[in-house]
């Protein structure tokens, strides 16, 4: 049996007449008797009493009519269901992101959520190393990360551009000047994040080209714990500005830009190349097109 066989069936029940379903379904009388007799045969039972006619069930027709309508109200709720997708009404946005890059989202996912508020957002916290394979494994649709993924399969959008800043206490002697250098930090305590890579390659780098020491007097787990003890005096700290947004705002701590380490880094949307995105996914990267758009 078919879904049109169950809609024929379903109609006659409720017109109570072959002739006006046949009407209602714009078919032919015959097109529609030849539904029923399929169905018959098919089930072995006749589903009509003949000798009414006013399309009157029989048993077997009235357990095939409930199951006929559960069906045909399924199908009506899928293509409401995919409607609602279509039209933001309904869905699910998945995105992955780390400690670093998901305050990118802090701004953005609010614009995103008052557009479009029947979308539920779920940003999975991870490596930014593992991003990429989260993509490509469909285990997300879109990731941010700091870096531009190198494999074909792979799209990148990128939204923003940070860089790194040296966060010092409001009272700190330095936090009077914009601009310091290498040099001038031999003596301070640093608290650095405890997670190797790249930029903190570069950093130690940089110290040892310039022949000044680098004194790391605490390694912690998290930024947000390198920041709060910098607020409180404990230290100084090299950490991406866009980590430091809202403290910097709040006038928690000073941001200083050390001459030698202009290391500038852009945040990328990444996202499956050729994906056929989710309607979500595409209006996100239309509001973070936009964002960035606002800020150049």
């Amino acid at each position: 049996m078919d879904i049109n066989q169950l809609e024929v069936l379903v109609t006659i029940a409720q017109e109570q007449s072959f002739s006006r379903a046949a009407q209602t379904l714009h078919r032919t009388q015959p097109a529609v008797s030849q539904a029923i007799r399929r169905l018959e045969l098919e089930l072995g039972e006749p589903l009509f009493d003949r000798s009414s006619k006013d399309g009157t069930l029989t048993a077997a027709g009235r357990v095939l009519h409930e199951f006929a309508q559960q069906m045909l109200n399924l199908r009506q709720g899928a293509h409401t269901a995919i409607k609602e997708l279509k039209d933001l009404q309904r869905g699910k946005l998945t995105l992955s992101a780390n400690e670093y890059t998901v305050m990118y989202l802090l701004p953005i996912v609010p614009v995103f959520r008052s557009r479009h508020p029947h979308i539920k957002v779920e940003v999975k916290r991870s490596l930014a190393s593992r991003i990429p394979s989260e993509i490509l494994g469909r285990d997300i649709e879109i990731g941010v990360v700091s870096y531009k993924p190198n494999d074909s399969a792979i799209a990148s959008v990128s939204v923003m551009t940070d860089e790194l800043a040296l966060i010092v206490a409001p009272d700190h002697p330095l936090a009077g000047k914009e601009v310091v250098s290498v040099q001038e930090l031999g003596a301070e305590s640093f608290i650095a994040h405890n997670v190797p890579s790249p930029y903190r390659e570069k950093v130690v780098r940089t110290f040892e080209k310039y022949k000044t020491p680098l004194n790391i007097s605490m390694e912690m787990p998290t930024l947000e714990a390198i920041k709060r003890l910098v607020e409180q005096g404990m230290g100084v700290a090299l950490v991406p500005r866009l980590t430091a947004r809202a403290e910097l705002a709040s006038k928690q701590v000073v941001a200083l830009t050390v001459r030698e380490m202009r290391f500038e880094r852009a945040i990328h949307l990444i996202y499956r190349k050729g994906a056929t995105l989710s309607h979500a996914a595409r209006a996100f990267l239309r509001v973070a097109r936009e964002s960035r758009k606002q800020e150049q």
